[in-house]
């Protein structure tokens, strides 16, 4: 058993490290939120913290909704279920003004709570594998407490069931937060799940505007058995327009219908108000049965003859260790910043200075996050680039160059040949400036665009960026983001040093959609920004845990968007399944 195999089973982690068991989606909602804009209401957020090691680090936020005190939030929060561990949560609710990051001192806090994942009241119940079985012994779902001993012995597969859990919100002291409660739906999401691309249109909808014309949005909620809904999606705002074309979306079978063809979904056509009071239009009822037999133009439903889903498609769901051990190689390229603000590399106070007794934090940073790429890297062999220095022979400022000084084979072998180029270097260059990362950003895209286009799922690219202060060239920067948002690359920025990182918040889409100086969007979210400062005393695998956290997720979003499956299939074990239902 390979190494990537052992990882991917959930008896392995015994006595070592810990294996996923599953992926769980969790989904928020609040209610009776406190009120703290004077002339609207709050504009909720949620973000989701992890504890590990003792310190809290974010994983996720929801969407912000404008002016409203019981937001139901529509992203979906995706967590790793690990069965052994005890996984601390913590949710915390603020009212968001303007772009800035989270937790500024212009955002207020609504309050938070915290909870372990097994207190979502997440189910374990054997897998059967025989349904006819399973309908024989017609099992009931059971509250399990299981010692991992056990499941290990037994080699049981978790299962995690619907369900939801209700908190009060605490602010500051465990002081309640009026009556304000959130709720948190947890559902288990496998690797062998399907998932469906739905786009949805609506012709001659009812105008509500007095002086324009309707701005309409749709929202999903599946009916549960117990008779109550859950939001499955909600779609962009089409302003000014009667007969809405919405964008495609994705969305899990087991989100959307439970896996169950036959489940009600009930969707809702609303007019958009800023203040939150938005017009019904319409709704109609539809199964996951119906969808099927009308995609490709056809009515939805009788009832509502203005609702039409003109595009319909069945798909794999595949996850990040699908893609890797169907043969997709890590590329992993460094980038480090030799500006003069660096301070002089012959000082102790440079953080370039090498201190034979222990690394700066350019290296910590560096090896924290290599050794982790250099494992899904067969060769072993990474660029090392540096920009913002005056480089022999001629000490022109150079603002990509390779810090080996070999311009026809920038590569290192392993993590070790890059410490020692960068070694190397310090005495040999002269540290300047401005700090200009675009020129880098856009070398790495178009190696990762290639000559050709992008047929297979072999290799995608991390460009780790390692810098003491806010990039100069923040509009070309931004622009170059959002270019290579097309290409198969992930870009990790690391602050080093006590500056101010503020205006770096900006380059992480997580506070929002990053665009050009054009206005033109990312195509997706890739980049993660972190000031080391944050973790200087915490181990190295925690910064490379935080600033990796977002890759996997990345590199399913590019080839699931490029509709690219992993170069070797992986062989779906539920034949019988929903996902397997041909288009």
């Amino acid at each position: 058993m390979s190494e990537s195999q052992e990882a991917s089973s959930p008896v392995a982690g015994i006595g070592g490290p810990a294996a996923c068991v599953t992926k769980v989606e969790l989904r928020v909602s609040c209610k009776s939120l406190l009120d703290r804009d004077t002339l609207n209401k709050s504009d909720p957020c949620v973000m989701l913290m992890v504890q590990a090691q003792g310190q809290w680090t974010e994983l996720d936020r929801t969407e912000v909704i404008k002016s409203n005190l019981n937001p139901v939030f529509a992203k979906v929060l995706l967590l790793d279920y690990y069965f052994e561990e005890v996984q601390k949560l913590r949710f915390e609710v603020y009212d968001i003004h303007g772009t800035h990051s989270i937790g500024t001192r212009d955002d207020d806090f609504l309050g938070g709570v915290e909870c372990t994942l097994g207190q979502v009241r997440l189910i374990l119940i054997l897998h059967l594998y025989s349904a006819t079985l399973l309908k024989r012994l017609n099992l009931k779902l059971y509250l399990a407490s299981v010692q991992l001993e056990t499941v290990a012995h037994l080699a049981f597969s978790p299962i995690v069931a619907q369900k939801k859990m209700v908190k009060p919100l605490l602010l500051k002291y465990g002081k309640y937060a009026g009556k304000s409660t959130i709720t948190i739906h947890a559902e288990e999401i496998s690797g062998n799940n399907g998932y469906v691309e739905l786009s949805f249109c609506a012709k001659k909808l009812d105008d509500k505007d007095l002086f324009s014309k309707s701005d309409p949005f749709l929202e999903i909620y599946r009916v549960n058995d117990d008779g109550t809904e859950q939001l499955v999606h909600r779609t962009e705002v089409i302003k000014n327009n009667l007969n809405p074309v919405w964008e495609p979306f994705k969305v899990s079978l087991i989100s959307l219908c439970s896996c169950d063809e036959d489940r009600k979904l009930r969707c809702l056509v609303w007019d958009y108000d800023s203040r939150g009071k938005h017009d019904f239009i319409g709704e109609f009822y539809a199964t996951f049965k119906e969808m099927q037999k009308v995609s490709g133009g056809n009515k939805v439903s009788e009832r509502d003859p203005r609702s039409h889903m003109p595009a319909f498609d069945l798909h794999r769901l595949y996850s990040f260790l699908d893609y890797i051990m169907g043969g997709c190689q890590i590329h992993f390229t460094v980038a480090i910043d030799f500006t003069a603000s660096n301070g002089d590399p012959r000082n102790s106070c440079s953080l370039h200075y090498i201190n034979p007794y222990q690394p700066n934090e350019y290296l910590k940073a560096l090896i924290a996050v290599g050794e982790i790429c250099q494992d899904y890297d067969s060769d072993k062999r990474f660029s090392a680039l540096g920009f913002g220095a005056r480089i022999p022979p001629n000490y022109e400022v150079s603002h990509d160059f390779a810090i080996n000084f070999n311009p026809d084979d920038d590569e290192c072998e392993e993590i070790q040949g890059v410490v020692e180029a960068y070694q190397n270097c310090l005495p040999k260059i002269q540290l300047y400036g401005p700090t200009n990362v675009a020129p880098i950003i856009n070398r790495i895209a178009k190696q990762a665009a290639g000559k050709e286009p992008i047929k297979d799922a072999s290799r995608y690219h991390i460009l780790l960026i390692l810098t003491d202060g806010v990039v100069t060239d923040m509009a070309d920067t931004r622009e170059a983001i959002v270019r290579a948002s097309y290409q198969p690359l992930s870009i990790i920025i690391v602050g080093v040093g006590n500056a101010d990182f503020t205006d770096m918040q900006i380059l992480d889409g997580d506070d929002g959609v990053l665009r050009s100086p054009k206005g033109e969007p990312v195509l997706r979210d890739i980049v993660q920004f972190v000031p080391f400062r944050d973790f200087k005393t915490a181990s190295p695998a925690a910064l490379a845990k935080c600033v990796l956290a977002e890759v996997p997720k990345q590199v399913v979003e590019y080839f699931s968007h490029k509709v690219i499956p992993p170069m070797c299939p992986v062989l779906d074990s539920t034949p019988n399944s929903i996902a397997n239902t041909p288009d």
